[in-house]
């Protein structure tokens, strides 16, 4: 049989490698629980990372879309042809011929304008409403001077000066763009308006 105190050392053995063995245990699973929460953190960047560069683009996205529609209502020098063409659809629109004498620029290099000298024939009403039509079209453009005069007993026109704003685009990141020189002489007006000033008649 054996003695108590034999017992009593079996007893303390077995239960200091029983602490020994949860102290290494307990080390090995806090080293786990660091390395799983530095994991964690690393996704959570990563994650919160790739959230902000999807929102980046987006915004990108949103401010290109932008940029778009506000350059659409400005007009690039290989624009001129094609508002010309929208010019003169609003004269056949309302009944009235739209005539383009001359287009020049002007404005400064950050803000550059082109400059059309028109006449719109025809009716008085049909002349009228085109000029209302030319004012409101979508872009950024002012009447700079109208005047108006009668042909005929149903015949009428209107001179127009027309500022129309252009894209101040770059040849280069540092260069500013400069609007080019045009001329388009066309047939001069048979008679001299009657009245002039600037006037912003509305659609009849």
């Amino acid at each position: 049989m054996k003695s108590p105190l034999i017992h009593l050392i079996g007893a303390l053995v077995l239960c200091a490698v029983s602490f020994i063995g949860y102290g290494i245990w307990y080390a090995a699973i806090a080293e786990k629980s660091a390395a799983v929460a530095d994991l964690e953190n690393q996704i959570n960047i990563k994650t919160d990372t790739a959230s902000r560069i999807a929102s980046a683009r987006t915004a990108l996205a949103e401010i290109s879309g932008d940029e778009a529609a506000v350059r659409s209502y400005f007009i690039p020098e290989t624009g001129i042809v094609a508002f010309i063409d929208s010019l003169q659809s609003q004269g056949r629109a309302h009944g009235a011929a739209v005539s383009v004498l001359s287009v020049s620029s002007g404005g400064t290099s950050a803000h550059p304008t082109f400059i059309f000298a028109i006449t719109v024939k025809g009716s008085f009403n049909s002349v009228m409403n085109t000029v209302g039509a030319i004012e409101y079209l979508p872009y950024a453009l002012s009447i700079s001077s109208l005047s108006l005069g009668q042909d005929g007993k149903n015949s009428w026109h209107a001179a127009i000066n027309l500022l129309v704003s252009s894209v101040p685009l770059s040849t280069s990141a540092n260069t500013p763009y400069a609007a080019p020189s045009v001329s388009v002489p066309v047939t001069t007006p048979s008679s001299a308006a009657s009245s002039a000033g600037s006037i912003r008649p509305r659609a009849l």
